[in-house]
């Protein structure tokens, strides 16, 4: 069955007639869809303390499928990068095909979630999926919305965001049922996801087919002064906040005991302080129309940077007082990062943008990696004290937006 001229099948054009539809409200698609394939992220964070429970889990091994999760999405991101597979098929028909293959290994992982060998190659596995649906769904918004990309990538991240936190909310929302409903759940928000991208198709202003990327001519982007100094920005950006989304339902826990609250409130609360990530986004982009992406990321680095350093000292205070405190953390760690993306777009060489950006992405997400890894190791022994491990991505991103705002490049 051929293609009609809106990309997609007859039969989603002519029998539902769902495509004319989904391309009046393009960018809500890709926002919607982007959250539903993004739920795949921490599907096995927010199902944490019933899994731990039952399989008799440990920190460590939280620790463990999340860095799984991570590594896959650098991998995957890579090979589509370096191979070309980007550019050789339509962007919905690789979102597709990646939300089908995460929402098939993330199932899985249900029936092996006992065994480490096989539960950490399934989470790889869906961190390769999601390697070809949070980057795609960027490129998607630029064939959509040419005109107003920065804001739309508020959204998108902001989206991200959100898919991060929602297998918190399907917990809670099924809190009395096994830990394996909401994992599967996220799986089937996936194939949505997947499937209402194919049904938009691809905008009219996809960007020009670039040759080949290459991470030598990714690496050399490196050498611009100013380039390097976003790229810093965004390292310890990166080293900050997915050690923080992993930490928050643990952070929150000690305070839901201290209020001799039920368990049942763990999942709401730590879905609450990702989420409203959402909003921090979106106010970052909507800020840096009037004061700069500069001015935006460094505020959000101050703030979070700062919380990161008294938090630990605060404890004595009251629990609700500490759980405001997680909102505001929650709201500031990811309002900086579509303003470092924003700004490495302006400053990479142009004539390899694709390449500078990819490399930036793989090493800040590598970054991710080592205070995943101590914070998870180490929270039994010190426990809200662990946070001080973050603070120097804060520390070093502020240390490398001073030298963006005195490079003269």
């Amino acid at each position: 069955m051929g293609f009609n001229r809106w990309g997609t099948t007859p039969f989603f054009y002519n029998k539902w007639g769902r495509t004319p539809f989904l391309r009046a409200h393009p960018l809500a698609v890709i926002v919607f869809a982007q959250v539903c394939g993004t739920s795949l992220w921490f599907s096995i964070n927010g199902v944490w303390l019933g899994m731990a429970d039952t399989l008799a889990l440990s920190h460590n091994d939280l620790g463990r499928l999340t860095l799984a999760v991570q590594a896959g999405f650098i991998t995957g991101t890579l090979i589509l990068a370096v191979s070309g597979l980007a550019d050789r098929f339509r962007a919905s028909r690789i979102f597709l095909t990646a939300c089908l293959l995460g929402a098939l290994v993330n199932a899985a992982f249900v029936w092996v979630a006992g065994d480490p060998a096989l539960n950490t190659l399934l989470r790889f596995l869906t961190g390769m999926a999601l390697g070809g649906i949070y980057p795609l769904g960027m490129k998607l918004v630029i064939s959509w919305t040419p005109k107003h990309t920065g804001a739309a990538l508020s959204w998108l991240v902001g989206m991200l965001t959100l898919g991060t936190a929602l297998p918190h909310l399907l917990l809670a929302a099924s809190f009395d049922l096994h830990w394996q409903w909401p994992l599967l759940a996220s799986s089937v928000l996936a194939l949505v996801g997947g499937l209402v991208i194919y049904g938009l198709g691809e905008g009219e202003h996809l960007p020009a087919r670039s040759p080949r990327v290459s991470l030598k001519q990714g690496l050399a982007a490196l050498r611009s002064r100013r380039f390097l100094a976003v790229a810093g920005g965004y390292f310890g950006h990166c080293w900050e906040l997915y050690a923080f989304w992993m930490l928050a339902p643990l952070l929150v826990a000690v305070q839901v005991m201290r209020l001799e609250w039920s368990a049942s409130w763990v999942p709401w609360l730590a879905f609450a302080i990702i989420g409203i990530g959402l909003w921090g986004c979106v106010m970052g982009g909507w800020l840096s129309r009037h004061w700069g992406s500069y001015s935006v990321a460094r505020i959000a680095l101050v703030v979070s940077g700062a919380l990161c350093l008294l938090y630990p000292l605060l404890t004595h205070l009251p629990p609700l007082v500490l759980i405001a405190l997680l909102l505001i953390w929650g709201f500031m760690v990811i309002a900086d990062s579509p303003q470092f993306s924003a700004m490495a777009a302006a400053s990479a060489p142009q004539d390899r943008v694709g390449a500078s950006l990819a490399v930036m992405n793989a090493i800040g997400f590598a970054l991710t990696i080592p205070p995943i890894y101590i914070t998870s190791l180490w929270w039994t022994s010190l426990q809200d004290y662990v946070i001080w491990l973050l603070l120097p991505g804060p520390i070093l991103g502020l240390i490398a937006l001073h030298r963006y705002s005195h490079s003269g490049e």
